[in-house]
């Protein structure tokens, strides 16, 4: 899914700009962003998503919540006619007094990684006038780490093929703003509440706008209406409020290769459905809510609280943020997710990533909310009588060929199955989804990736090692009798 990169708030301009007061008899001004320079300013900003997966397991564990508490610090550096240069300094630590053990702060955990991966704790961002990214500075230099990263596993072994980082480095290159999203969306979203210019406004108002966004290549039209809530004298702030749909009919059209992958993993559910039922998993839904307090002195958004829902396939996610500025009270209520003492959190095991090399597969992980793995481990424990009851399965390849990714430019050994071996690598893929495995080539293993969906193409991708192992892989193949086993990983 493409992020919507608002550069400007144009159908608020309405053609009159007030230069004082920011109160008038024609409506409120809120000013165009005019941040200081040199200065230093510091955010709390708490974060959480709820996943909930419980249409398809009937038990506690597939609805779990993970949460994350971050204080970020950010300096404009320069500003001019044209856009700004900010400096972001990052970090994973818990603040002091943060309630609650420390394991149980799992975006935390994974951020720490990530910060470790990408090879930095401070990121430089050329913006817009309205302070939105438009391009983050060094790129180079993080990709160069995260190479190194990819290429090292502990005591200097070759990592594994299936690690994943290929590709992160490959949308990284055709997107350089995907490194913004994942190590500091907080200054996209402060940045949806800052406009370029002054904005005329009147409280209780709607301002109705609408836009396409591209999901999966569907135009999904979005519809966002910004009201002025309300203004506060004393503090020289003005609350403002965003609500978004999302066209559900246009949404569900993107979402349906998704969907049926779902339904896939999980013949013997949908057998059963109810007719209600089965058009509920097929249709997709999209919401997004936003509060902004904002300067009244110099367009700054000091506090935000965001809610997306996202609904397809019978899965739900949620996410929920709240920023504040460190030197401003707090104005908006917060998300109870926020504030609850007891969570179901996913167990995830995160473990350091050391700040040279990358831990086999944790690469897979970055920049994407967790996802509950252990509860869909339970739920195929459950639906097989047992892990164990999984059984390796022999495959005989089509074909296998050499090739260059379409995404990384690397080669890449494509391996196409018979009919007989795809249905069964399709039914291994569906049991031990939410698990890890090993693929091996004559007794020797040369994958373990995670098993996040059912492979139903009977199609293998195998990338990321040096391509002359990848073409005696081929060759190996092609020799009858050649052998290919998938297992659950002992």
């Amino acid at each position: 899914m493409k992020s919507s990169h608002w550069k400007s708030v144009v159908w608020f301009c309405v053609g009159v700009t007030l230069s004082t007061p920011a109160w008038s008899d024609d409506g409120i001004t809120i000013p165009g962003y005019t941040p200081a320079t040199g200065v230093e300013r510091g955010y709390s900003v708490q974060k959480a998503t709820e996943t909930d997966m419980s249409f398809w397991f009937d038990n506690s564990g597939a609805s779990v919540t993970a949460r994350g508490v971050f204080h970020p610090r950010m300096t404009v550096l320069s500003r001019d006619e044209t856009g700004m240069r900010v400096r972001w300094s990052l970090n994973a630590e818990l603040p002091e007094g943060t309630a609650g053990p420390a394991d149980s702060y799992q975006m935390n955990l994974l951020y720490r990684n990530s910060l470790a991966a990408y090879g930095t704790s401070t990121l430089e961002l050329e913006t817009d006038l309205n302070g939105f990214p438009s391009n983050p500075v060094g790129v180079d230099r993080i990709l160069a780490h995260m190479r190194e990263m990819a290429a090292n596993a502990p005591g200097g072994a070759a990592a594994p093929p299936d690690n994943g980082v290929n590709g992160i480095i490959g949308k990284i290159e055709q997107n350089p703003l995907l490194i913004v999203t994942a190590l500091v969306p907080e200054a996209q979203l402060l940045a949806t509440g800052q406009f370029y210019q002054d904005q005329l406004m009147q409280i209780g108002q709607a301002e109705v706008a609408s836009r396409t966004e591209d999901y999966n290549g569907v135009n999904v039209p979005v519809t966002s209406t910004w009201t002025l809530e309300s203004t506060d004298a004393a503090s020289r702030t003005a609350t403002l409020s965003v609500s978004e749909e999302f066209d559900p009919a246009a949404l569900s059209r993107s979402q349906e290769p998704a969907t049926a992958k779902m339904m896939a993993a999980f013949p013997e559910r949908v057998k059963n459905l109810t007719a209600d039922q089965l058009a509920s998993i097929k249709r997709a839904g999209k919401t997004r809510s936003v509060k902004f307090v904002v300067s009244l002195d110099d367009g700054s958004a000091v506090e935000a609280t965001e809610i997306v829902s996202v609904t397809t396939g019978g899965f739900t996610l949620r996410t929920y943020t709240h920023i504040l500025r460190e030197d401003m009270p707090a104005r908006l209520p917060l998300p109870a997710v926020l504030t609850a003492k007891v969570l179901q959190t996913p167990d995830l095991h995160v473990e350091p990533l050391p700040s040279a090399k990358a831990e086999p597969g944790i690469l897979d992980e970055l920049s994407t909310p967790p996802s509950p793995p252990a509860s869909q481990e339970t739920a195929v424990a459950t639906e097989k009588d047992g892990a164990e009851a999984i059984a390796p399965v022999s495959l005989e390849a089509k074909s296998a060929e050499v090739a260059r990714s379409a995404i990384s430019y690397d080669r890449v050994l494509n391996i196409e199955l018979t009919p007989e071996s795809a249905a069964k690598f399709r039914d291994f893929t569906q049991a031990a989804l939410g698990r890890q495995t090993q693929l091996l080539i004559n007794d020797q293993v040369v994958m373990e990736p995670w098993m996040r969906e059912p492979i139903m193409d009977g199609r293998i991708v195998l990338a990321g090692t040096d391509g002359k192992e990848l073409e005696a892989m081929a060759e190996q193949l092609k020799v009858p009798g050649a052998s290919i086993v998938v297992r659950l990983r002992p």
